[in-house]
């Protein structure tokens, strides 16, 4: 395919950038505790630039040090952060590609513990639905402070050398809750109407002019629709976009949601690709200002075809940049099929940003984000004969990682087909994209020369004549089966079977055991028609997927009608039922057709004692040492593959 209009240059204002790639502002939570630029920020957007984007927008940057969302969120609110904003400018320039900070004030949607203990400021004294924290209301007198702040911000920006300033209107932060009717319920000048809404950004956008100069790119983001009652549509949000546009902004950078819909601001796989591009093509028929369009454009045919047909004039590809920091130039030289795919799981990008364990972003299918100064696929000056034992993702990862490094890598598969528990998991409902992945590594690992057996189970005596250098054991884990009264019963059945078509089920399903698995099979059994409850010894279901996942799963889970019992214990398996312990009572549920188990896994690592001692290296990765998430797997291998 032609990708001609992706990769051509466009003009926002004053500034040329070389193609219609965007890297949008997403938090990475990289910045110094100071907030001042850290050496893991720079190496971040550095991979990104050499990458071939056109357009790097950094993160919420804040103009205050209490508007900070995040608690390594980067700052621009006094001239002592000027050197560290020179110094990535001038390395993102090094490759032709343009930079812009994002301008910022969290307002409402933060919490005291982000800042230092102050009480979050807002328009009107509403608590952020997510946050809960009630926050301050903002003196007409402090209103135009702010003002003067995002002014100074972005004058440091351009002393700096970076080519464009973005003010965040977006995702229902200050800016945003000004304009919506949603958060603002103000009577003074700032507050009312809508006229009165848009001069808290109106007036930011003139006093970075006056700050700037008129020839400096401003672009603005805005959420096309808010998906909150009360919240600005798309219909009002065209004004909007004219109003900015009359203000003086030289882009208009359309995104969707607030807190109280975060769910759609970082889509899981649930949410369709390029669900977003409407509200660009809608906000296109207002202005004459480039429009860039967001919103899980994860594959170059759908950003190319949406510049085509107008829907947008540049695309942000923001978790696809995780994935692949090298996306435009795999476009540009026609190696689609090396593109490392954003498969919307969101567990590593804004998973590990709320996850106290991380704190910092990262990405399943590319574990190197983060790490891109100090892990690196590198030449090796001895090359090694490794054997990988088991094709699931951390297995396929480290082989082709390895093969790159220029090591002899053969992996061995006891299954006749690849992507172990992985590729069984993408049976259920909206998970068909993980296949994508496991495409990569099997197209990788063929490019720099793995050999991939399957259908072979790998035995001490294979280990021993082949004499590998190293071992790498990526064997998984096995279906749990729990010690407990009837759990041999014919008919009780398992989850990962069930998703294999190995086995049929009947009308009315028991599923014993509420984690990832039972649920998602619980999805798949209701979409196909089946009755089906679902029994955990936890308070809840689902515990283990993550929030914005569960949003649209339970919405689904809903409308099927399946059922749950928590807090339950199994104590026996019956036919057609269980005995299980609640609140201390023992009671009985029967009447099914099938019960099926998804109690997880355990470890399954029959070959390390047998061969530690008798291979130079042995190593063990993923469910083989811990039953985990395969975000961990990947990342285990990838570090091990890059060290061999």
């Amino acid at each position: 395919m032609d990708f001609s209009m992706s990769m051509s240059p466009i003009k926002i204002g004053t500034m040329e950038v070389k193609n219609r790639f965007v890297v949008p502002a997403m938090g990475t939570n990289f910045a110094n505790p100071d907030s001042s630029v850290s050496q893991q920020l720079i190496d971040y957007h550095v991979t990104r630039a050499k990458g071939g984007y056109g357009l790097i927008i950094v993160e919420v940057t804040a103009i205050d040090p209490l508007g900070k969302a995040i608690p390594f969120e980067p700052g621009i609110w006094d001239d002592s952060f000027i050197p560290g904003w020179k110094k990535l400018a001038d390395e993102v320039h090094k490759y032709g590609c343009k930079i812009a900070v994002q301008l910022h004030h969290a307002g409402r949607q933060t919490t005291s513990g982000t800042l230092g203990g102050n009480q979050p400021v807002a328009p009107s004294p509403i608590p952020c639905p997510v946050d809960k924290e009630m926050p301050r209301e903002l003196t007409t007198e402090e209103v135009y402070e702010l003002i003067e702040k995002f002014g100074n911000g972005a004058r440091r920006a351009r002393d700096a050398g970076i080519d464009a300033v973005e003010v965040h209107g977006a995702h229902g932060y200050l800016v945003a809750q000004f304009m919506s009717a949603y958060s603002n319920k103000r009577m003074d000048e700032f507050g009312g109407n809508l006229s009165a809404r848009m001069k808290f950004p109106v007036e930011i956008v003139k006093n970075i002019r006056r700050k700037t100069g008129n020839g400096y790119p401003i672009i603005f983001r805005m959420s096309g629709d808010e998906r909150v009652p009360g919240g600005r549509t798309i219909d009002e949000s065209r004004a909007v976009a004219r109003i900015m546009e009359e203000a003086g902004v030289n882009a208009v950078h359309v995104s969707t949601g607030v807190y109280g819909s975060i769910a759609w601001i970082i889509p899981p796989a649930a949410v369709p690709t390029g669900f977003n591009l409407y509200a660009a093509e809608e906000i296109k028929k207002s202005v004459s200002v480039p429009v860039i369009g967001v919103g899980r454009i994860n594959d170059p045919l759908l950003a190319e075809d949406a510049l085509r047909t107008g829907k947008a004039d540049m695309i942000a590809l923001g978790r696809a940049s995780l994935a692949d920091p090298e996306f435009p130039n795999k476009v540009a030289s026609g190696e689609l099929e090396s593109i490392s795919p954003c498969i919307g799981c969101i567990q590593g990008c804004i998973g590990y940003i709320f996850d106290p364990n991380h704190g910092k972003t990262s990405c399943l299918v590319n574990p190197f984000v983060g790490k891109e100064g100090e892990m690196k696929i590198e030449k090796t000056n001895k090359p090694k004969k490794v054997m990988v034992v088991g094709g699931g993702p951390g297995g396929m990862e480290a082989a082709w990682i390895a093969a790159k490094r220029g090591h002899r890598v053969t992996l061995y598969e006891k299954e006749k087909i690849l992507g172990g528990q992985f590729r069984i998991g993408a049976i259920s409902p909206t998970k068909q994209e993980v296949l994508k992945s496991l495409r990569y590594y099997l197209y990788e690992g063929e490019k720099y020369g793995v050999e991939f057996k399957t259908g072979v189970e790998v035995s001490p005596d294979l280990v021993k004549a082949e004499k590998p250098d190293v071992v790498i054991l990526a064997t998984g884990g096995v279906p749990l089966v729990p010690h407990i009264k009837g759990v041999d019963n014919h008919g009780i059945v398992r989850a990962i079977d069930v998703l294999e078509g190995k086995v049929t089920v009947g009308e009315k399903v028991l599923i014993v055991g509420g984690g990832m698995v039972g649920v998602e099979t619980a999805d798949f059994l209701g979409e196909h028609g089946h009755k089906v409850t679902v029994m955990d010894m936890l308070p809840g279901i689902g515990m283990d997927e993550e929030a914005a996942v569960k949003v649209f799963l339970f919405e689904r889970l809903k409308n099927y009608g399946v059922a749950s019992i928590t807090n339950a214990t199994v104590k026996e398996f019956l036919d057609g039922g269980v005995v299980y312990e609640k609140d201390g009572k023992e009671e009985k549920i029967q009447g099914f057709d099938t019960i099926m188990m998804a109690l997880g896994v355990k470890s399954y690592n029959p070959l390390e004692k047998e061969i530690k001692g008798k291979v130079p290296e042995v190593y063990v990765i993923g469910d083989a040492v811990k039953p985990r998430k395969a975000l961990e797997a990947i990342a285990e291998a990838a570090s091990i593959a890059v060290k061999l």
